[in-house]
């Protein structure tokens, strides 16, 4: 008996046997990050960057201050010679016009203040442009515009000698090209440079102050330890702690250093920088004031408006002089050479020139030439004093800024090997 097998009818599907899969294993970056050890790596490499930062940002910050103090301390020095130049030619004009007075050959102590006085004013002038090539080319129209003014007087001294009139008309163009040609580009380097001293002493107190981005590297370090505390269940780990401290230390006493530096510096702004360059420009218009008061001897009975000038120089000049950081027995010293000149004046007003022209050119003891000398004598010292408080203080906050500096960044180096070793031995204890 023969059997059939019927095929399978069309509700009988063909099984299909599925077989389990192989786990599948995340790979690359993103499985490392999802373990554990590829997460303390990650936090190595932070904290290695956070401490690392501390150090950088100290040694930049470090040297950012030092430079800026030695651009105070150079803009500075440039500033005050260029007031000391024109300090020069106002005393050689005003010993000029002082001793035109006199009629034929002046007097030799005048005549040598006056090569003096245009001497130093012509060596300073070839130094100064070699000092700083930004103020070149103002100083070449200056030492040009000197060479046109001793040329002048030159013609105004041959002339009086001889007794010409013409003589009052040299001098008085003397002095015009001197405030014309030389004066106004001193003038006019002052403020450059005033500007240029304002611009570092602003960068020396600002430069502290990126040291707030060592504080945010800190906190970098302080998370990593909090986050490894918590993962490994233990409190500390010894690497992270130390580069922590050594960080945190480093930044205590670069901000003190740093903070030290900047505030000796504006004390020095505040201080002796501001008298410095208060007694120069009064001592200037001093002398100035000093030429003013001849002219309206020469000028003989139409000097008004050089004793208005006159005037306004000694108001000025009182005015710097009462400044809080000046010496305060300077101005009572402009006030006798103010008072000794109404003296003049008086004698000029009363019809009495001759009388006058004695008093004005007279050495003797108490005599307005006199006083002049000793408030001069006074000022000059009190500039040299001033000048050199200045830059005691700037060269020596220079040299401290530079040394925490360098310290920050070998502390901060040690503190990121320290951060990776750390790191490295938690990472050991998964293999």
């Amino acid at each position: 008996m023969t059997q059939t097998i019927a095929p399978p009818t069309a509700s009988q599907a063909p099984v299909t046997v599925v077989h389990p899969a192989n786990p599948v294993h995340r790979t690359g970056l993103r499985g490392a990050l999802s373990r554990t050890p590829g997460r303390l790596r990650v936090a190595g490499v932070v904290s290695v960057i956070a401490a690392a930062a501390v150090g950088v940002i100290g040694w930049t910050t470090g040297l950012a201050q030092s430079q800026a103090l030695s651009d105070a301390d150079a803009d500075t020095r440039q500033l005050v010679g260029i007031q000391d130049v024109r300090n020069d030619l106002v005393v050689a004009d005003a010993t000029a016009t002082n001793a035109f007075l006199v009629g034929g050959l002046e007097p030799p102590q005048q005549r040598a203040r006056y090569d003096e006085a245009v001497a130093s004013a012509a060596n300073g002038l070839a130094q100064l442009a070699g000092s700083n090539a930004a103020d070149a080319e103002l100083l070449g129209e200056a030492t040009a515009g000197l060479t046109t003014y001793t040329g002048l007087v030159e013609q105004a001294r041959a002339n009086n000698r001889q007794g010409f009139p013409v003589g009052a008309a040299y001098l008085d163009q003397a002095s015009a090209v001197l405030r014309t040609d030389v004066l106004p580009q001193l003038d006019e380097l002052v403020q450059t440079n005033s500007d240029r001293v304002d611009a570092s002493f602003d960068s020396v107190g600002s430069v502290p102050w990126l040291l707030t981005l060592g504080i945010l590297a800190l906190a970098a370090l302080v998370v990593v330890q909090v986050w490894l505390a918590k993962r490994t269940h233990r409190r500390l780990n010894a690497g992270l702690f130390w580069a922590t401290v050594l960080a945190l230390a480093a930044s205590i006493l670069g901000a003190v250093v740093l903070g030290s530096a900047a505030a000796k510096a504006g004390d020095a702004r505040n201080g002796p920088y501001d008298a410095t360059v208060s007694v120069s420009q009064a001592y200037s218009l001093a002398n100035d004031a000093k030429s003013q008061e001849s002219f309206t001897l020469i000028k003989r009975g139409s000097g008004a408006a050089y004793e208005e000038q006159f005037v306004l120089n000694t108001d000025e000049a009182s005015e710097l002089l009462a400044r809080p950081t000046v010496d305060p027995a300077l101005s009572p010293l402009l006030d006798d050479w103010v008072a000794s000149h109404q003296e003049i004046r008086a004698l000029d007003d009363a019809g009495k020139w001759d009388e006058a022209v004695a008093l004005a050119i007279s050495e003797e003891p108490g005599a307005p030439n006199d006083v002049f000398e000793t408030f001069s004598t006074a000022a000059s010292s009190s500039l040299e004093a001033s000048a050199a408080q200045t830059h005691d203080a700037l060269a020596g906050s220079g040299g401290s800024s530079v040394l925490i500096g360098w310290l920050m960044l070998v502390v901060g180096l040690l503190a990121a090997v320290l951060s990776w070793r750390g790191i490295s031995k938690r990472v050991e204890e998964y293999r």
